[in-house]
């Protein structure tokens, strides 16, 4: 963009000779200051309106201009080209101003959104005894790559407890709810011995915050989520809240871990009929575990097909956790031709062989 007025010079230059005498293509240069606006400051876009005006005039008096402007072009035409240029230099140079200050507003609004994202999902341990953990996440808002999907690992005295999970809307109250969540699993998993009481302090704090929160759809502000331990024996254990299966990943096989009484999301826990469920799977050590959002599930290539992960997994072989991601984030991008519609989170879980 920055070399677009050159070219743009650079054609009208190319076109003065080969075009007809009655066809003034010097005029062109008029818009020189808007097309430099796109890319310029307004000091710069200034200069090139002087530079636009100057190089009318040389071009109106060089031989080839010369007779069309004695033959077909009044002097005046020349002196309205040259006030029509500095008009449009004058708004170039305003459009260029505002244009510099809206990017500079956009920066500053990534910015807070990066320093937000990362308080609210720190960076989880990469390796907790013999277990490697990665994490991916992906923002479908390119201006504040910040959403409602979340995930965290934390080690415990009662082994590696994790969760993930994906707000339901957008925007701050996404954001805001997510930090609720995440803060109540934090203190939870530390406190509570029964991964089930964790899932119950988290639905606890959900409906705290839900009755404090203004506006008539308090009911449908809910997320999903799955929550998982790992402790010192070869399984996993997980208590799923209308989330998505997480998938168990070995060298042959891949397998959803399907629950077969799912809980409600958090904030529906007037739907819960008896306590949380805990399923217990074997986790050896070589087995690996992709924990995910719908944002992963729900990825459509162009003629409306969701993307088939389980199928794709499988198909990739071993890999190690961030080799398995890294391919996760490539295919996604490559399935949906980059246009992702919503926010993507996940999880790899590695249990390393034993030596």
């Amino acid at each position: 963009m920055r070399w677009l007025p050159a070219f743009y010079v650079a054609g009208v230059l190319a076109l003065e000779p080969i075009t007809p005498v009655e066809w003034p293509v010097s005029f062109m240069l008029i818009a020189l200051p808007v097309i430099a606006a796109f890319a310029h400051g307004p000091a710069a876009v200034a200069a090139i309106t002087v530079f636009a005006i100057a190089f009318e005039a040389v071009l109106a008096g060089t031989p080839c201009c010369a007779g069309r402007q004695v033959e077909y072009v009044w002097e005046r035409h020349y002196v309205a080209a040259y006030l029509c240029t500095a008009l449009l230099g004058v708004l170039g140079t305003i459009l260029a101003a505002h244009r510099v200050r809206r990017e500079r507003t956009l920066a500053t609004v990534r910015f807070v959104a990066e320093i937000a994202q990362r308080v609210l999902l720190s960076p989880v341990p990469h390796r907790i005894g013999p277990i490697l953990v990665e994490d991916l996440y992906l923002s479908a808002a390119a201006e504040a790559r910040i959403g409602g999907d979340l995930y965290e690992a934390v080690p415990t005295t009662y082994g590696l407890r994790l969760v993930i999970g994906d707000v339901r809307g957008k925007g701050l109250p996404a954001v805001e709810t997510a930090a609720t969540l995440l803060g109540a699993f934090r203190e939870a998993a530390h406190d509570e011995p029964d991964l089930a009481a964790v899932a119950r302090r988290a639905e606890t704090s959900m409906t705290r915050r839900a009755a404090r929160m203004a506006g008539n759809d308090v009911g449908e502000r809910f997320v999903t989520a799955v929550f998982a331990e790992i402790p010192r024996q070869h399984v996993v254990r997980i208590v799923n809240c209308g989330h998505p299966p997480p998938l168990l990943i070995r060298s042959d096989e891949v397998t959803e871990l399907e629950t077969a009484d799912p809980a409600p999301p958090l904030n529906l826990g007037m739907l819960l009929t008896e306590a949380y469920r805990v399923d217990e799977y074997p986790f050896r050590p070589g087995d690996q575990l992709l924990f995910y959002t719908d944002g992963v599930t729900e990825t459509r290539d162009p003629t409306g097909a969701f993307y088939p992960l389980r199928q794709r997994v499988l198909s990739w072989g071993p890999l190690q956790p961030r080799e398995l991601l890294d391919r996760l984030h490539h295919d996604l991008l490559t399935y949906s031709n980059n246009r992702l519609d919503d926010d993507t989170a996940a999880l790899a879980v590695y249990h390393l062989p034993d030596d």
